[in-house]
């Protein structure tokens, strides 16, 4: 809207945005703005505040209204209000901060007044003495062939001092004194340097390689701010250090430009389309993390991966990768994630093709055995059709196995058991606590293929416990969405009953909510980006599953923030299946309180 000659290097940044006339000191903006200008009153005192008012100016203002069809379209409602020099003269006094400075000044006129058949009004700007804007006449009725329509002289390039005095002075044949509606001063400001060139080149063609809305970044992927899903350095010229484009629908092949971006310490391009083979990132010794799982990335992995000197973690997973992995990879320095290669293999070609026959033969056999068992299992229950089995709770031996767990879950059929020992060994004893619930406490671990873990433990070993611990891991055994947190599996042994979920590394809603200065601080869009999240999670359980599930302990707490920020509700224990033909309405509360609605 507000165009100008300089835009390549500077750009604008309001000092003074006037509203004369003004009812009272309120500012005007939205809705009576729809682009939500903040019009200052001439009344309010503020830190620029006018003075030096000339004697004889008064007020005016009309109902009618103002055609302000302009490049600027200034508010209506601004235009119908002025102040008039009764006396032949308008004249204040501004302060102009971070002036003196070049800037270019606006100021809005409409003639608002029913003036007579052989009324005039005329004047000309005295001070300051600006040529060819002071010499020139303002007839604002003549200027737009009418009153009630907008005319507006720009001063594109004019040079202010802090303290700006100005001064309109009627003409010597005019009849009514000056008159002003609005004031515009902005000033010019130089851009700062752009981004690297190289860099710009990379994120530019990965941003024309998405379907989804990157194309709304526009301009300098640095400068004046950063692109969401960029980090940028605050070096001169501003260097780009992490790239998020993680389920972002990009597609085609990684830019091999990418290896100039030396000053990158993460990628993050997960969850994608991506095809080809990995381009030579040598160059790249400030990288730290790369996520490049979840895509149709092929080829062989170059040999050099391994040697890196700040790579600290590798997620390649679910691609189609193949050929020998670097031994470098395989030392236990770098964090390296590679399940669902199937080409991939450690060591020789010849050793890989000997596992690969051995686990084909293996598979074969148990194919067999599972066959001869389903053929005995259903010869049994023919046979025992009217025998109840005997439940777990009836045994006196102390529980050893998931019994209860496996009793419950007999149709699942996807809920992995993990034995103590494994889990012991990954939370080094249980020694790191991060959390407690209702439930239990909460520990840090890390598994033997490196994913990091939250091990929850339950305290409570009555029936009403085992019934909440059964419930959590039924419900998340056969539900799956990317704002749930899931559950990788669960330990029924020596009296323990535990469950094993991913690690969420920005910790709780409440964490961030209630105790900011441990968590990062929250900004207006993490907080809309949270609570959609939630939304989704929630949206899910209630129309997306069959039958629906309620979950009944929403409260921040519940609510997890995973490595990007992004939500995801946890905690199922207290949840329920809604039938579908419900002849009752339950009474007993369910929940915590302070989070239960009050009826």
């Amino acid at each position: 809207m507000y165009a100008t000659d300089y835009e390549d290097n500077y750009f604008l940044k309001v000092a003074a945005r006037i509203n004369f006339g003004a009812p009272s000191e309120a500012s005007l903006r939205y809705p009576d703005d729809p682009y939500d200008r903040i019009w200052d009153s001439d009344l309010a005192r503020r830190q620029n505040f006018l003075v030096g008012v000339a004697p004889g100016t008064e007020r005016i203002s009309t109902t009618k209204n103002i055609d302000i069809g302009t490049r600027e379209y200034p508010p209506v409602r601004v235009m119908q209000t002025a102040v008039v020099g009764t006396k032949g003269v308008l004249s204040y006094r501004l302060n102009l901060e971070d002036f003196p400075a070049n800037a270019r000044a606006y100021a809005y006129f409409a003639e608002i007044e029913d003036l007579g058949k052989n009324e005039v009004r005329k004047f000309k700007l005295k001070q300051p003495y600006i040529p060819d804007y002071s010499n020139a006449v303002v007839n604002i009725a003549e200027n737009v062939n009418g009153s009630y329509i907008l005319y507006e002289p720009s001063y594109m390039n004019v040079s202010l001092d802090f303290v700006l005095s100005f001064e309109f002075v009627e003409t010597a044949d005019s009849t009514r004194g000056p008159l002003l509606n609005a004031m515009e001063i902005s000033k010019y400001v130089r851009i700062a340097s752009k981004t690297d060139r190289q860099d710009s080149t990379v994120v530019n063609a990965l941003r024309s390689a998405s379907a989804e809305s990157l194309l709304m970044n526009e301009g300098d992927p640095c400068v004046p701010t950063p692109w969401d899903w960029i980090n940028c350095s605050a070096t001169t010229p501003p260097r780009i250090s992490k790239i998020v484009l993680s389920r972002r629908n990009v597609t085609g092949e990684i830019p091999p430009e990418l290896n100039n971006m030396n000053a990158l310490t993460e990628l993050w391009l997960d969850g994608n389309s991506l095809t080809g083979t990995l381009p030579d990132i040598s160059n790249l010794i400030n990288l730290k993390i790369v996520h490049l799982e979840n895509n149709k990335l092929t080829g062989p992995l170059p040999s050099y991966l391994g040697s890196l000197p700040s790579l600290q973690a590798l997620f390649i997973q679910n691609n189609l990768f193949s050929g020998e992995i670097p031994a470098r990879l395989l030392s236990g320095k770098i964090v390296f994630s590679y399940d669902g290669n199937i080409g991939l293999y450690r060591g020789s070609k010849k050793h890989f093709k000997l596992i690969l026959g051995i686990s084909i033969g293996v598979l074969a056999i148990l194919l067999l055995l599972f066959l001869g068992t389903l053929v005995l299992v259903l010869w049994r229950k023919k046979s025992q059709t009217r025998q109840k089995g005997v439940s777990a709770h009836n045994s006196t031996k102390p529980s050893t196995a998931h019994s209860l767990v496996r009793g419950n879950l007999k149709d699942e059929g996807t809920t992995c058991y993990i034995a103590l020992a494994d889990l012991k060994e990954a939370t080094d004893d249980f020694s790191k606590k991060i959390g407690k619930g209702s439930f239990g406490s909460v520990y840090y671990g890390r598994m033997k293929d490196g994913k990091e873990v939250a091990v929850k433990t339950m305290t409570d070993s009555s029936s009403h416990g085992n019934h909440q611990f059964v419930n959590e891991v039924a419900l998340l055994s056969r539900i799956h969405h990317r704002n749930l947190v899931p559950l990788i599996g669960y330990c029924e042994e020596e009296y323990q009953h535990i469950l094993v979920y991913e690690y969420m590394h920005n910790g709780t809603l409440r964490d961030h909510l209630h105790e900011p200065s441990k968590q990062k601080k929250l900004d207006w869009l993490a907080r809309l980006r949270i609570a959609e999240d939630a939304a989704k999670g929630l949206e899910y359980l209630h129309t997306g599953c069959n039958p629906s599930i309620i979950h009944r302990d929403v409260k921040t707490s519940n609510i997890l923030i995973d490595i990007n920020m992004r939500a995801k509700v946890s905690d199922f224990g207290l949840s329920r299946l809604a039938e579908e033909d419900l002849t009752h309405i339950s009474s007993i509360a369910r929940g915590t309180i302070g989070y239960l609605d009050p009826e």
